[in-house]
């Protein structure tokens, strides 16, 4: 199964939508956003798809959101997200909360999954791969992740309006 991971939009439908169509058309099954969404416009582009998501610390939701949310058929998100995936146990947060130490020492997660810092990130703590794709707004490069869970392959993926450029993992 193959995983498109985004973060950071911060209000940009246009290259969020940019960057959910490269990684559908890499073969992307399921989307998750890693917060700051920023707005209705991103998850207008979400919604339709299958995705989860969490909220980032420029994100406001209240309860017109939460209504906007089950509308568009979009769960509200709980941070930290948790989910099994292909066997495969997954959290998700923005990587600004308390919680995110705590993650980093849960032996039983496979992967973490984070934005905040704009910064592509890939390593490992103990059995646990952590994730950053990077940013679709305020990032010298925008970018994207694709995870293949069966083979553990990663690749970050760089999103602009009229060129996208693929960068293997190390």
């Amino acid at each position: 199964m193959h995983i498109g991971i985004l973060s950071d939009s911060h209000g940009d439908a246009r290259i969020t939508h940019e960057a959910i169509t490269l990684l559908e058309r890499r073969g992307a099954k399921k989307l998750i956003h890693c917060g700051d969404l920023c707005g209705q416009s991103v998850l207008d582009e979400l919604a339709g798809h299958d995705c989860a998501f969490v909220w980032g610390n420029c994100d406001h939701p209240d309860a017109a959101m939460r209504a906007y949310l089950k509308r568009v058929g979009l769960p509200w998100p709980e941070s930290p997200l948790r989910m099994t995936l292909a066997g495969k146990r997954i959290a998700v947060c923005h990587g600004h909360e308390r919680t995110m130490d705590d993650l980093l020492e849960d032996d039983a997660l496979d992967y973490l999954f984070h934005g905040h810092s704009h910064q592509m990130k890939d390593e490992r703590h103990g059995n646990c791969r952590i994730i950053n794709p990077g940013a679709l707004y305020r990032a010298a490069q925008h970018t994207v992740s694709l995870l293949d869970l069966a083979t553990d392959d990663l690749s970050f993926v760089e999103v602009e309006t009229d060129r996208v450029v693929a960068h293997a993992a190390r």
